[in-house]
């Protein structure tokens, strides 16, 4: 943790982020790369959604056996493991290419 006299490098972060609409592109940008993510998971028939997608988080049931391969090439959280509930999560740096990837690689490993 840094000391109170060095707080300004901790503050100049914060006018940068909340200069010129920083957070609410960067929020913008995760939320529509999730709804992204959404459209292909929802051409995938094993693929349940178990949560409204509202923001950059989607929640979703899919079959145990391919996670693992999953995981080696993209990280998420195992939700719940005895229902094969897995987390994705968007973010600001996350690209449509990124997103195209991990649906085309859930669709081999789940085919």
């Amino acid at each position: 943790m840094q000391l109170n006299s060095k707080m300004r490098y901790i503050s100049a972060q914060f006018v940068a982020y909340l200069s010129n609409e920083l957070w609410r592109n960067n929020a913008q940008h995760a939320n529509e790369m999730a709804t992204l993510l959404k459209r292909g998971i929802d051409e995938i028939p094993s693929v349940k959604i178990t949560q409204k997608v509202e923001t950059n988080g989607i929640f979703a049931i899919i079959p145990g056996d391919c996670i693992q391969d999953l995981q080696n090439e993209f990280f998420f959280y195992v939700w719940n493991e005895a229902m094969s509930e897995v987390r994705w999560m968007t973010s600001f740096d996350t690209q449509v290419q990124d997103i195209e990837a991990f649906v085309q690689l859930l669709r081999d490993n789940i085919a």
